[in-house]
């Protein structure tokens, strides 16, 4: 005997609950389920808590700085990482929570605490409860990558999720990874008060990125004392007395690092690998991802998938416009497409990155005669006035047609300023009609157009 549905959705990331509330508005008899912590991984272990850790690692920051600004503290500043942990926990508390009492509130709406597992086209199991739904849709979300690493089985190891609970400063601590999370995670414990080691295998950090974003991103982490170690190859861990070290392949530098902590912080994996997909016909790619195609249907037509567990994003804002997308489809009969996005996203170091577009990378890649202009941090007032003059505004134009292609913002305020190039990007606008906005001044991303009066051929 099953329990029928309309919709049945499956995770309570961003894409899920906002999904459940209009669907359920719309007069469908919805079920919602949820095997762990309301909210997904934005909530409770990505965005919200790592922004919140990395405002007080800010704080600390500034009030070393006091000085500089004309600020005397009599007293040297201390990091209680008792109470980062306690501000944080608060903070995700009230976001979970939120979303659990928005759960439980939907009309006609019904909320399943447990594991779902699939056991057909149109049914998944609860707490040995079969529920059965005409439409299913998945926003399961992904869990921390563990490397292949030899002897990562001997020593205990952080994540981004264990990271979450530490409640003290790591004497030393060591981050296999120079990216996204990794670099988050080094400079915030860093401010905390750590030494902090990052290990990456690439040539240089975050490595998707330009090369001058890169270097810039490298220049002012060394700046705050993080060392670093590029280029290492055929990694091992093990156990030493006073903590742990890490074997690398290095051209410079000694052949092991040496730290009391470890973090992994090479990616993530989906969480696809235990829901039954098989029974409900539901295909997936070689790394887990589960196929959709582009209105984010599975290759089963009563499922969707959103969120991390599709490959299409891996962002929050991704996911939510993913709900966006199939909710307006199945309400509207929209045609939205997750196709049709421009990519853009922040990497949330201090000074931040902004992207939106294409890359340098990806501009010559694809052939397409195009200008650049760039302007240092150094020559942005807003930057200046607030002593925080790292980084550059750089910014990609199609040569022939005058469109915006992309643009790499680092620096102060470059999570922000780099929402203004966003419909620009996608409209495909000149940057002639850009330039004739009127800006507030004194803002970053009032200086966007000047930067494209610089405009010089990409080579």
């Amino acid at each position: 005997m099953s329990t029928t549905f309309d919709a049945l959705i499956i995770g309570t990331g961003q894409a899920g609950p906002s999904l459940a509330a209009r669907l359920s508005a719309a007069g469908m008899k919805v079920a919602v389920v949820e095997k762990s912590k309301f909210g997904g991984t934005c909530i409770n272990d990505g965005c919200t808590p790592t922004k919140a850790m990395i405002a007080s690692a800010r704080a600390a920051h500034v009030s070393r700085r006091a000085s500089e600004y004309g600020v005397i503290l009599e007293n040297t500043p201390r990091v209680d990482m008792r109470r980062v942990k306690a501000r944080k926990d608060e903070i995700v508390r009230s976001f979970s929570e939120g979303v659990e009492r928005r759960m439980e509130g939907l009309n006609g709406g019904k909320v399943y605490r447990g594991h779902a597992r699939f056991t057909g086209p149109d049914t998944v199991e609860v707490n040995g409860e079969a529920l059965c739904a005409d439409k299913i849709f998945l926003d399961v979300g992904g869990r921390p990558r563990i490397p292949p690493m030899p002897g990562v089985d001997t020593v205990p190891y952080l994540t981004n999720v264990s990271m979450m609970d530490l409640d003290f400063v790591p004497e030393h601590l060591l981050v296999v990874g120079g990216s996204y999370l990794g670099l988050e995670f080094a400079q915030m414990m860093r401010r905390f008060g750590s030494r902090v080691t990052v290990i990456e295998m690439q040539p240089r950090l975050v490595g998707r990125e330009d090369e001058d974003v890169s270097l810039a991103i490298q220049e002012f982490l060394c700046e705050e004392g993080i060392s670093l170690r590029l280029a290492a190859e055929c990694l091992s861990v093990r156990k030493e007395a006073n903590g742990l070290s890490v074997g690398l392949d290095c051209k410079k530098g000694a052949p092991r690092e040496y730290g009391t902590h470890l973090l992994l912080a090479v990616g993530r994996v989906p969480n696809t690998d235990d829901l039954g997909l098989d029974a409900a016909g539901i295909r997936v790619d070689k790394q887990g991802y589960i196929e959709v195609d582009e209105s984010l249907r599975t290759s089963n037509p009563r499922v969707w998938a959103l969120g991390d567990c599709n490959g299409k994003g891996a962002f929050t804002h991704t996911a939510y416009n993913d709900y966006e997308i199939v909710a307006d489809n199945l309400l509207a009969n929209a045609g939205r497409k997750y196709t049709d996005r421009v990519p853009v996203y922040a990497l949330y170091t201090d000074p931040p990155l902004g992207r939106v577009g294409m890359s340098e990378a990806e501009i010559r890649k694809n052939g397409i005669a195009a200008l650049v202009g760039k302007r240092p941090m150094t020559r942005v007032a807003r930057a200046v006035e607030k002593g925080e003059t790292r980084g550059f505004l750089k910014i990609h134009v199609e040569r022939d047609s005058k469109r915006i292609l992309g643009a790499a913002l680092v620096g102060t305020g470059a999570d922000e300023a780099v929402h203004s190039l966003i419909d620009a990007v996608h409209g495909k606008i000149p940057y002639t009609e850009f330039q004739r906005h009127v800006r507030i001044h004194p803002n970053v991303s009032e200086l966007l157009p000047t930067v494209l009066e610089e405009l010089t051929p990409l080579t």
